[in-house]
């Protein structure tokens, strides 16, 4: 058996080696910024530094996201000391003349630089993307120089598990996968079911259009998920984890897969976790990419081999739920806080956010904003500082009009609610939801009943047809709104279209049904005449 790591002398090795290089350039490698040619640009980088001898002064480290997705490809530049420049839109003859600027051969470039105090980083506070856009994903050792796997050295040798499970109660850390259930309460009621066999899950499978927190998460720090499931086996009594990816992942896929078996290797997985009584062991599932696997015992029947398709509760997953064991999922970004809670302390956590609805939230900003990409806030933040300061606001002197939260399940709110605080109860009150975390800005060229249609149109496609309120429900009203955005609808369309949101909400077997009408709901609240407007008469339709 594989001795394990010395975490504190890896910690101490890694920092060293750094502290040799008078330039550090960081460049993003997320699967964002590759598509924006960020493969080339590190070529290009690689390749000025070989060719003009600075490989022992000049350090080139791939990283995960920086978050400013929309400037990518982006490249932070390190000097010993501590100055550091953030360049924007990095190509292959940027990145060899950032290398040339930086060691003397060339005067420093100005045009592609970012300044990286301005609100977009400013307003952020990185809990759960602490070391995204740091440190080398592939590597254990630049995850832990950032403190990987001290918060499960510290619970499995100096914390019995009941202790865990109440740091976690007391943190008050609610489930950032969109229902917002206290998180020490799921371990809880595992930690205490009954059974030889208990299983942790981490839920990967994120859906919703347009959000990406959760595969940044797993690709840029994997480590971070990992150590957060293994805390969560070992409060509750586990000793196997599954994470479930989807296949359109293939980069988290790969690099969490990278991850474990480097922990297992220095055992930090397996038997005998750091020389403890703890055992613990993961695996990585591929979903087929249905969103309903989002939904906990759906999810659960994939991992079985079994078509996802949610199940009536009780039994919920806790009593019996994998293989029939007791059982628990939670979100990939709930379990990444898990680590920086048990080494900084519930209070801490606490201190960040609101009162019900404590410590940040990851979110991914999209469509008309100068600013688009990943933030991660303060719980309690208002929309208006995200949209406005952080976003940079509609472009192109265009008028907000709405935000979407939530995804397919969410709802659009107006701009006379931007200066609500986000967090759990209040998004609630407007008819929106947190969600996993997507945001999408919408501007005046937008028609909301088309948005609604847009997003029905996914809920329907999306169905796994096993109750007929949701395989039925939804394409009724999806129908309904097709008729009114293309002129055919009638006032009694529109009342009909109100009706079934009801029924499909209240009589659904899950989670997709029952939210699904939630942007119809949302919409004709707050945009109702741009509905009215499309409207005709039925004496016309008849005729």
């Amino acid at each position: 058996m594989a001795t394990p790591i010395d975490l504190h002398e890896v910690a101490i090795r890694e920092l060293e080696t750094r502290s040799r290089y008078p330039w550090r350039i960081k460049a993003c490698a997320s699967t964002a910024c590759q598509s924006a040619g960020a493969g080339p640009a590190y070529s290009a980088m690689e390749r000025e530094i070989s060719n003009s001898g600075q490989t022992q002064t000049v350090q080139l480290v791939p990283t995960g996201c920086m978050g400013l997705c929309s400037r990518g490809p982006l490249v932070r530049v390190l000097e010993r000391g501590g100055d550091e420049t953030m360049y924007q839109h990095v190509d292959a003859e940027i990145g060899s003349d950032i290398v040339k600027s930086h060691t003397g051969q060339r005067i420093p470039i100005q045009s592609n630089v970012l300044d990286h105090h301005g609100p977009f980083f400013a307003e952020q506070r990185r809990v759960v993307l602490a070391n995204a856009g740091i440190i080398d994903p592939d590597r254990l050792e630049s995850a832990v120089a950032h403190g990987a796997y001290l918060a499960l050295e510290k619970a499995i040798t100096t914390m019995t598990p009941d202790q865990v499970v109440e740091e976690v109660r007391a943190s008050g850390l609610r489930g950032r996968g969109g229902a917002g259930y206290p998180t020490g309460t799921k371990w809880s009621l595992l930690a205490g079911a009954a059974g030889d066999q208990k299983y942790v899950i981490a839920n990967g499978d994120e859906g919703d259009p347009g959000a990406y927190m959760d595969r940044t998460v797993m690709e840029d720090d994997p480590h971070r998920v990992i150590e957060g499931l293994a805390i969560a086996a070992y409060a509750t009594g586990a000793n196997r984890g599954y994470i479930y990816v989807r296949a359109e992942y293939p980069k988290a896929v790969e690099r969490l897969d990278r991850a474990i078996r480097s922990a297992r290797r220095n055992r930090l997985l397996g038997r005998r976790i750091l020389e403890t009584d703890f055992t613990f062991e993961i695996e990585v599932r591929i979903g087929a990419g249905a969103f309903v696997c989002g939904e906990e015992t759906a999810l659960m029947a994939s991992i079985e081999g079994k078509r996802g398709m949610p199940k009536l509760r009780p039994p919920y997953p806790t009593e019996r739920g994998l293989f029939g064991n007791p059982s628990m999922i939670n979100n990939v970004e709930t379990l990444a806080n898990i680590p920086a809670i048990i080494d900084r302390g519930s209070e801490w956590f606490r201190s960040i956010g609101t009162e019900g609805s404590p410590g940040t939230k990851v979110f991914a900003l999209a469509g008309k904003l100068e600013n688009t990409g990943l933030i991660e806030v303060p719980m309690g933040i208002s929309l208006r500082t995200i949209i406005d300061d952080m976003g940079g606001g509609v472009p192109s002197g265009g008028a907000f009009k709405a935000a979407q939260t939530g995804g397919p399940s969410g709802g659009c709110i107006p701009e006379q609610f931007l200066d609500t605080p986000v967090d759990y109860a209040s998004l609630s009150e407007l008819g929106s939801i947190m969600g996993s975390g997507g945001l999408i800005v919408m501007d005046d060229t937008v028609s909301m009943p088309e948005v609604a249609r847009f997003f029905m149109e996914f809920c329907m496609d999306e169905s796994c047809g096993k109750c007929v309120p949701c395989r039925a429900g939804t394409v009724q009203i999806h129908g309904l709104l097709d008729k009114i955005c293309t002129g055919r609808g009638t006032a009694g369309d529109l009342a009909l279209l109100e009706e079934l949101c009801v029924v499909v909400r209240e009589t659904s077997l899950c989670g997709l049904g029952q939210s699904a009408p939630n942007p119809v709901v949302s919409t004709l609240h707050y945009f109702r005449p741009e509905y009215e407007e499309l409207l005709v008469d039925r004496e016309a339709v008849d005729a």
